[in-house]
Formats: structure tokens, sequence, C-alpha cells
């Protein structure tokens, strides 16, 4: 991952994860020498006992180091919980003046490791922690994930390669440069599952670096000419809307919510195509406001600091058709991402202002702040009349009502069709992404007539409230494609501090559920 702002990087890089066959009573792996620490996997103990329980070859593990590591477990208090870890480390003898000890010529560092009931969820967990817990070790050998199903070490290595991520520096000092850590996991895994791991995890890791570059940076012009180098590199085909292009097709709500900054709007499309037609066409929408200070309907200052990341949902869409790519998948996807800084000053556009969007609709503004909902009108509009998606989905940190909600452990779903939104469920779980199924309410869409244009962009009825709910609303009032869905990510797109598999500032979610959904469409 780059340390200086990553304008001219390829796609992060992630640890190196490797899956070996073996077990732990014979490999070679531990006497090799280079080897800094095994990760053994314990589970809490089994009704009516009171030890942790060995699993995937931790016995094994024991005998070979002579050593009662159940008694190390309840020394050190452990209940082998998912997310659980702890070190042990192991003296060496005296060089020529004591006996051997059991465990001469193995590594000397060994972190019990808890993977709870070695569910999916208690897997990634565990994952995560042995990504915080191996930090600066160059190479940890475990068996973790390696004796369960497909889904439970894909799990396990995702939540290690996501735990892994560090966040970019922006520093006249380069940072020394971080030891190249390796993960083996010894076992009968395939590479398959760890492929596709690798996949997830890399597009979040873009989205993460995305979101966290500062705004100073991450103009529209710098986060377009990002994604067109990206796309570019994977040979996808990239198009880029410059400020006279949006003007000259009738972008009314891109060109207005970006009126007020000093850096011109931009839209952008990428797209991928698999090599064998015959698939569906989905076109996933970003937004993708690259700062947001409210506009004249100005934030307060608690609530300006994390705007920076308020194009997740733009670095998201951009994040699911690289992922495609690089997997291969059989359907084609296209990125949309309508970016545009959302600054204040004397060409700002206006509570009370009347826009024209890019499908000809007339919007009644009276919230700058409601911004995003305007750019994804126009960029939802474009895409049904130009790229006719078989499936159409937007992605966004639209409200703060989504957030007040369901908090930061799920996003908003809203659907217009009963299988897309179940399939979208089912791969939140999956993923670790969990959704929440939201209702489009039909009695509040009165509450967004105008009596001076075709719609208001937020409701006019106090009370109605349910800002998530009407915010969806306006949005399907521009969707004539019959599969639609809308993700409301405000809430878990940021974090205060790490969680698990979770990092603080951008978060990556939306990513991983949306690419997860792709590879299980039929």
């Amino acid at each position: 991952m780059t340390t200086t702002g990553p304008s001219n990087a390829g796609r992060p890089s992630l640890p190196d994860v490797v899956a070996v066959p073996g077990s732990l009573a014979t490999s070679p792996l531990l006497t090799s020498g280079d080897v800094a620490a095994i990760a053994l996997p314990i589970a809490p103990p089994a009704d009516g006992e009171t030890e942790v329980q060995p699993r995937g070859e931790t016995t094994a593990a024991a005998i070979r180091y002579g050593l009662d590591l159940a008694d190390l477990a309840e020394r050190a208090g452990l209940k082998g919980t998912a997310g659980e870890s702890h070190p042990v480390h192991l003296p060496r003898s005296l060089a020529g003046r004591g006996p051997a000890l059991p465990w001469d010529g193995l590594p000397e560092r060994i972190i019990l490791l808890g993977i709870g009931g070695g569910s999916p969820t208690d897997l990634r967990r565990a994952g995560a922690a042995l990504a915080r817990a191996g930090r600066g070790l160059e190479r940890v050998v475990t068996t973790a994930g390696s004796d369960g199903t497909a889904e439970g070490f894909r799990a396990f290595v995702e939540g290690y390669l996501l735990a892994s991520y560090r966040r970019p520096r922006f520093a006249a000092r380069e940072p020394d440069p971080a030891p190249a850590e390796q993960l083996v996991v010894l076992g009968r895994q395939t590479d398959e599952d760890l492929i596709a791991a690798r996949v997830t995890s890399r597009a979040a890791w873009l989205v993460r670096d995305l979101a966290n570059t500062p705004s100073n940076i991450k103009s529209p012009a710098w986060l377009a000419d990002r994604a067109a180098e990206l796309g570019r590199e994977a040979g996808l085909e990239v198009e880029i809307w410059d400020l006279a292009r949006l003007r000259a097709e009738g972008f009314g709500g891109i060109l207005a919510v970006g009126s007020g900054s000093a850096s011109e709007p931009r839209l952008v499309t990428v797209s991928y195509r698999p090599a064998s037609p015959g698939g569906q066409h989905v076109v996933v929408v970003g937004k993708g406001i690259t700062y947001d200070t409210g506009g004249l309907s100005i934030k307060a200052r608690d609530a300006m600091i994390p705007m920076k990341t308020d194009m997740t949902g733009a670095a998201v869409a951009l994040a699911v058709v690289l992922g495609a790519a690089e997997a291969g998948l059989p359907h084609a996807v296209t990125a949309v991402l309508p970016l545009a800084e959302n600054a204040f000053g004397g060409s700002s556009y206006r509570p009370s202002d009347v826009l024209r969007l890019h499908d000809g609709t007339t919007v009644e503004i009276t919230n700058t702040d409601a911004e995003g909902r305007v750019v994804l009108a126009d960029a939802l509009s474009y895409a049904q009349s130009a790229l006719a998606p078989d499936v159409l989905i937007d992605v966004a940190t639209l409200t703060g009502a989504a957030t007040m909600g369901l908090g930061r452990q799920y996003g908003a779903l809203y659907a217009t069709d009963e299988d897309l939104a179940s399939q979208l469920l089912a791969a939140g779980d999956l993923s670790g992404e969990r959704l929440w199924r939201m209702p489009l309410v039909a009695e509040y869409a009165a509450s967004l007539t105008s009596s001076i244009a075709d719609v208001r962009h937020v409701s006019n009825d106090d009370r109605v409230g349910a800002g998530s709910i009407t915010a969806a609303l306006f949005l399907n009032s521009f969707v004539t494609t019959p599969r639609w869905a809308h993700l409301d990510i405000a809430g878990p797109a940021r974090a205060g501090s790490d969680s698990h598999e979770v990092t603080e500032g951008g978060t990556g979610f939306g990513a991983r559920v949306l690419l997860r959904w792709l590879e299980n469409l039929a």
C-alpha cells in the first residue's frame, strides 16, 4: 500500500497469505528456522467442562512442543471466544549448559487464538485478531480455519487481510518500511477460496485508501483520474465527462452541487465486459462527494470532520467493477461515478432553487446538505437511458437517518425486486457486511410533492420523518429499471476505532457484499 497519497500507484498490495498442505505433527515448516510464530486455535469449553478445547491440530502441536496448552490458556484467563488472542513466549535453553528443551528448534512464540464456535463470523474475527497479534512478524504459521468449511477458511483469510490494513500516510518523512509479512495456513484448504478472499479484501482496501485520502488531494478531477488509471490498468473501458460535457448533456444536479467549489465536478464510467457474453449487465452507481460542507446549509464543525469519506459510494462502485474483472466473473459490470465537492461560495446552489436534471425532471431544493441524492438522480437517469442495465444498484453514504435507525453495523437496503433483496441480504450474511431491508413506504412519497417543480428532494412534512426512506423514495422516482436496489451505508462506511476486521476511518463497507452477490448471481 502506498504511504504518500496513492496518485500514481496501482491497486493496494496485500500481505502474503499461502495455503500449504500438511500437519503440525510432521510439517518441516516448524523447524525451518524462518517461522516467527505459530498460531494455535482454541474454542470455548464444552458443556460441563472448564478447559478450552483444542482445534485445528492444536493437540498435535502440544505433543510436539511437550506443553499443556490448555493449562497455559487457563492461566492466561482465555475463554476461546472468537477474536481472543494471547502470545506465549517460550524460553531458550542456555547454550551448552542446560538440558535440551522439548521445543528446541521450533518457533519460540505461540499465539493462542480463540475461534469461538467456528462459524464464518467467528473465523473472520479470529483472522483479524491474528493480524493484530502477528503484526511485524515476518512469517506466521497456523491451522486456524483449515479444518472446517470453505466459507470458514475464506472468512478467516478475509479477516486477516482486512485487519492488516494500514491507512495511507501523508508526511514529509517516509516511515520505516514495514517488514514483509506472510501467513501460512497449514491444512487442506483450496487456492480457489484463498484467491476469492484476496479479491474481496483488495476491493475493501482500495475503498479504504480512497476514502481516507484527504480532500485537499482528492478533488473530483483527482478521483476521476485515479478511477481512469486503475480502470485502464485493468484493461477496462473508461469514459470521463468534464465540466463542458456535463453542461452540454444536461447533468443539472451534478453541476449544481459542484457549483460552489473551485474544483470542477466530473462523471466517470468504468466498464468490464466478460470474455464470454451471456451474463447479466449490472450497473453500480456510487455517490462521489469528495468533500461535503453541507453547502449553504452548512454542517456543524464536528459533523464536517469525517466528510472526506462522503465519496465512499463511488469508491465502492469502482472497487466492485475492478474486483469483477480480477475474478473474471461472468456478468458485465459498469461503475458510474458522479463526482463533485459540495462547498459554499458566491456561485453555490441555494435552498429554493429549482434544478433540471439529466432526464428533464425539475427538482425543488430545500436543503443543500441533501446533495447526494441530487447527483445520484442524475447518474441513475443516465445509467438507465444509456447503459440498459438488467440490474441497477446505487450505493451511498446518504443519510444520518439511516445511521440513527440502524447504527454502524448494518447498511440500509431498499429494493423494488424481492429476489434481488433476498440475494443481497444473503450476500451480506456471507460477507460479514450485513444489510437490513427497509420499506419503500408509498404513502410517504406525497411528502416530496412540490408546488413549483416536479418533485422536492427532501420531505416537506415533519410528521413523516423517516429521512432514509424519503431519500430512497426520491431516488426511486428516477428509476424505471424493474430490478433496482439502494444501499444507504452512512453508518457502517466509517468507524471511529478498530474492531475485528473493521479499521478506523473508511471501512470499505459495500464492496465485499456486492462482490459476493455478483459471484452468486445466476
